[in-house]
């Protein structure tokens, strides 16, 4: 690996931040019946896009309680240093999400992130729908096919690892040559015979690329 080219795809809710955005907006403004359609997405009977615009026909919200609930969301404590440390390195980082570009663009805005990012569109225009732009149409299941967008960065020669943490993670984590993984994820990479190591936070990662370049 020492004479590799390193390349990180990098899940967002969950793995980025300390609370997964998605979830917490559920929490914050959906009325009943959101356990019902996720635990149906969870067994993948339907698709992100369904699920998702299903629970916001139940959100009591609009925009700017949305942007009141994105400031109170933290991320890891070491993202930053581990973004630092991929920089000074040039180890290749991408974001790669299931959830939401205004989510994602929010966070990033508070901390002053700068890094490419993949996620679905929201959209709201009297109420909340979303977009899939990056869906696999021979699939159908997640609207951001973290794999497919895996395959066309990854470059030539280079090794590649996977950070996450939930059900979207799960076929990306099977392309992978390294697999950091916690919660669901790393649920799944067990219980499937696939590798991957367990991460608290991003500290864990940092002390493995030190180890490795």
């Amino acid at each position: 690996m020492k004479n590799k080219g390193i390349v990180l795809f990098v899940d967002f809710d969950g793995t980025i931040t300390k609370k997964d955005t998605c979830a917490a907006m559920v929490e914050a403004f959906a009325g009943d019946g959101w356990r019902e359609i996720n635990e149906r997405w969870k067994r993948k009977e339907i698709s992100t896009e369904q699920c998702a615009n299903m629970t916001f026909n139940l959100f009591q919200a609009d925009l700017i309680d949305l942007k009141r609930l994105l400031d109170t969301m933290e991320i890891d404590d070491y993202y930053m240093e581990f973004l630092e440390l991929c920089r000074n390195w040039n180890h290749k980082v991408y974001v790669l999400s299931d959830g939401y570009d205004f989510c994602i663009e929010a966070v990033f805005e508070k901390y002053q992130v700068e890094v490419p990012y993949y996620a679905n569109r929201l959209v709201y225009d009297g109420g909340f729908k979303i977009e899939c732009p990056g869906i696999n149409p021979a699939c159908g299941i997640c609207g951001t096919c973290k794999t497919r967008l895996m395959e066309e960065l990854k470059g030539e020669e280079n090794t590649v690892i996977y950070v996450g943490d939930g059900y979207s993670d799960t076929c990306p984590a099977t392309k992978a040559d390294v697999v950091f993984a916690k919660k669901d994820l790393y649920r799944f990479c067990k219980g499937n015979g696939i590798s991957a190591r367990y991460f608290a936070n991003f500290k864990d990662i940092i002390i493995y690329l030190k180890s490795v370049s």
